[in-house]
């Protein structure tokens, strides 16, 4: 493989999927709209969450919002199974440079113990 490309990382589409979308929907679209819904409520959870000013609404939000975004998650790996998504794999180097690039920065967090491992 030439190093200058990313391997494409994608599952086969349905066989039952015609090639040529016509106007009705099917499966994908039916997905798509249900995976759409599912990041606008992630958003909007997330806002309520932030704004909950007693602490039991507060930890309610939260327990939605990660319920939401597990779901989301869990439909974007149904399509990307069905093939409906594809991925571009990134050559190790990139993926070491920008981690490197990054980690430096942690010394201008505010609080000593950041989470970055060394």
């Amino acid at each position: 493989m030439n190093q200058s490309q990313n391997q494409t990382i994608q599952n086969p589409k349905p066989s039952y999927e015609p090639q040529v979308k016509g106007p009705e929907m099917n499966d994908r679209d039916r997905l798509n709209d249900v995976l759409a819904t599912e990041k606008y409520m992630t958003d909007s959870f997330n806002t309520a969450t932030r704004e909950a000013s007693h602490p039991a609404l507060h930890q309610d939000m939260l327990t939605i919002l990660t319920e939401t975004h597990q779901c989301q998650y869990e439909l974007f790996e149904l399509m990307f199974r069905k093939g409906h998504y594809k991925l571009e794999a990134e050559q190790q180097q990139k993926l070491d440079q920008a981690y490197q690039q990054f980690s430096n920065y942690s010394s201008q967090f505010p609080y000593p113990n950041n989470g970055m491992q060394q």
